[in-house]
């Protein structure tokens, strides 16, 4: 099965983008400002035709994308979920229309998606958004609210933003827009985050949007949201585990090299097996996601009980080798620059968003019983 067996072309592939990632991509990502859009890096990933593989390939190749990307260069692989997130919903759900205006640059990475799901007082609990979308007297709606923790929010150049359009209504009451940065009474900000991602806040004041801007079908809005998220979890876990993977090899280095009582460190029993237990769960969160990526590419019923499995145990992995490396290199890796501790900055924010761990619980223990 392609979710437990990788076949040698797809391993061939995930070398080749770990050196891309390394030689290519990441010099240009310490080019760039920590926490704002890098567009040359967005760039360079429509250049080698990654973008391009984003939207034409399956959930499979999404997660080898991703782990392959973020074992080499983690700003670059963030750059791709980014685009992906944001503009996903627009290929999979958007009119023709709108996939002809903006699918194409988002390819060539010359535009950039922002996916605007969270508010200030709606985060785990995403139907429960307030951003209201008013009934305007010359036909389509008006925009007022604020949104939260938006991926390449403010610098984006457009948005699937989501919105009430029937209050009181929960998931069933809400609308996806496509809305161009450009328009007016739309404004944003950046937010300094622990991990360097570009992310930020956006503000409503009556943005008009017309019929032509909704995504799908009115008040169906959250379902292209559950749609997109239940592509891309299991790619977050992916994420987590490329991280997971750079940690772990060069805790295998360090501990092989690093001599202390006598001896190598890995000459200790306790460190050997502390870094057999890093190596073991980090290969069942790989298994994990490449089976939960298998299941959604051969649309199978299980899908969002699989793909939580996949976000909650990858990225709680990734958090425990990540932590574990860094306890066995000791003070040379809280030093600023060195790889240990800036994957320790990275791999927190996963387990939070796209649905945090205790989200993914709620979701298993749901699909658990309602079989």
């Amino acid at each position: 099965m392609p979710g437990f067996a990788l076949e040698p072309q797809q391993r061939e592939w995930c070398e080749e983008l770990r050196a891309l990632a390394a030689e290519r991509l990441r010099p240009l990502a310490e080019k760039g400002e920590p926490g704002r859009l890098n567009r040359p890096l967005v760039a360079a990933l429509g250049e080698l035709g990654l973008l391009e593989r984003l939207f034409s390939s399956g959930a499979l190749d999404l997660c080898l994308m991703r782990e392959s990307l973020a074992h080499g260069c983690t700003e670059a692989e963030t750059a791709l979920a980014l685009q992906g997130l944001g503009a996903s919903p627009v290929a999979r759900a958007g009119t023709d229309a709108q996939r002809a205006r903006w699918l194409p640059g988002v390819r060539e990475g010359r535009l950039v998606a922002g996916f605007a799901l969270s508010e200030p007082g709606a985060g785990s609990d995403a139907a429960a958004l307030e951003l209201g979308a008013a009934p305007d007297a010359g036909g389509g709606w008006l925009l007022s609210g604020e949104k939260c923790w938006i991926s390449n929010a403010p610098y984006a150049d457009f948005y699937t933003v989501f919105a009430r359009t029937t209050p009181g209504a929960g998931a069933r009451g809400v609308t996806a827009f496509l809305v161009p940065a450009d328009r007016a009474g739309l404004t944003g900000t950046a937010l300094d985050m622990l991990s360097p991602h570009p992310i930020g806040a956006l503000a409503f004041d009556r943005v008009h949007v017309t019929p032509d801007d909704v995504i799908g079908t009115p008040d169906r809005g959250f379902r292209v949201a559950m749609d997109t998220l239940n592509l891309f979890r299991p790619s977050v876990g992916a994420f987590a585990v490329g991280m997971a993977q750079a940690a772990l090899e060069a805790t295998l280095a360090h501990t092989a090299t690093r001599t202390a009582f006598g001896g190598p460190l890995n000459n200790l029993q306790s460190v050997a097996h502390q870094v057999a237990e890093m190596a073991t769960r980090t290969e069942a969160a790989r298994l994990l996601v490449y089976a939960a990526a298998a299941a959604y590419d051969r649309n199978e019923p299980d899908v969002p009980r699989s793909s939580a499995m996949a976000k909650l145990f990858a990225t709680e992995t990734a958090q425990y080798v990540v932590d574990a490396a860094v306890q066995l290199h000791g003070a040379r890796a809280l030093q600023r620059g060195h790889l240990l501790e800036h994957l320790y900055r990275e791999v927190r924010a996963p387990r939070i968003y796209e649905g945090a761990t205790e989200v993914q619980r709620t979701i298993i223990a749901k699909e658990l019983y309602a079989r």
